[in-house]
């Protein structure tokens, strides 16, 4: 009950203190926080619970921000209900590109979600789609106001409706994964022939988990949109997947709460390292990532987990 009241005390500062006080531009960043959470959230329901690896949750993000994008450019759909839209197609493909991990696992459905990743901006690129998607140009989107004529900027308000959307998100991932589904998720990543032979269908938990995946990605992908204003083949790149991947394992496989943690460290590492070196910010961003590894195996949320034990453990005695 206390670390209820806790976190929705953390919650609240994290909803009044930047809005209070911060900038546009930093209001911008913690939004992007957000979306890259609610995306890290995805992949670590799919990798971390359930233990397959997926190198292609940048495609789902871009499918979710081009749902978005063609829904409000032409068809005029207010950008809330372009969420829950966003969410049931991503299921679907999700589910879909999860059909061959009932067949392959490890390395070879990582390359073939890194396929996917690669094959995806291409896709958008397509005279076919042009018409919906814009093509190389890209389409360009409103920034919506705060409703009801509350005295909020843009950046503001999409700041709180991100957060409003992560905090449901949030809960509703650990509800999944604490609950029997989780359990059985754990069951199958732990060793997939105990957990069939207790009576857990496979096919049916590895499908479901990389739909509800998707699903969590394409969430943070309609939200990505809406606050960049902009969608545009190129902006979901392999390297998108790549660093949602970072974020994962920066924050712990496994940890739920440790995807903020990786949110951070992808959106304002990198411009961290630029600041030190600017002639060689890759190499510094590396470094940084090195060190983090080596210091914290576990992802910063196993090391602040086994910090919390400590101090139980310690305050118990």
């Amino acid at each position: 009950m206390r670390s209820s009241w806790l976190i929705a005390l953390l919650v609240l500062i994290a909803a009044i203190v930047p809005v209070a006080s911060f900038s546009g531009y930093h209001l911008f960043q913690l939004t992007m926080v957000v979306v890259y959470a609610i995306a890290i959230l995805g992949l670590a329901i799919l990798t971390g619970i359930n233990g397959q690896i997926s190198l292609g949750h940048g495609a789902f993000y871009a499918i979710g921000a081009y749902t978005t994008a063609i829904l409000m450019a032409s068809w005029d759909v207010p950008y809330w209900v372009t969420l829950p839209i966003s969410a049931v197609v991503c299921a679907g493909v999700g589910f879909l590109v999860g059909l061959p991990a009932l067949r392959l696992g490890g390395l070879y459905l990582a390359l073939t979600t890194f396929a996917l990743a690669v094959a995806i901006p291409q896709v958008l690129k397509h005279k076919a789609f042009e018409t919906w998607t814009g093509g190389v140009q890209g389409l360009v989107i409103d920034k919506p106001e705060a409703p009801f004529d509350l005295p909020l900027t843009s950046d503001q308000w999409l700041y709180l409706f991100a957060l409003f959307v992560g905090v449901i998100m949030y809960i509703l991932a650990v509800n999944l994964t604490q609950g029997r589904i989780g359990r059985a998720m754990r069951a199958v990543r732990d060793h997939a022939v105990a957990a069939e032979a207790m009576g857990i269908n496979l096919a049916m938990l590895k499908t479901r988990t990389f739909a509800v995946s998707a699903l969590y990605t394409g969430v943070a992908g309609s939200l990505g949109a809406i606050a960049v204003a902009f969608v545009a083949p190129d902006s979901f790149s392999v390297f998108l997947s790549i660093t949602f991947f970072v974020g994962l394992v920066a924050g712990g496989a496994a940890s739920i709460g440790g995807t903020i943690v990786g949110a951070i460290f992808i959106e304002f590492v990198p411009n961290l390292a630029d600041k030190v070196s600017k002639a060689a910010p890759g190499a510094v961003y590396g470094v940084i990532l090195i060190g983090m590894m080596f210091l914290m195996p576990k992802g910063a949320g196993g090391f602040l987990a086994d910090l919390w034990k400590k101090l139980v453990q310690g305050g118990a005695r």
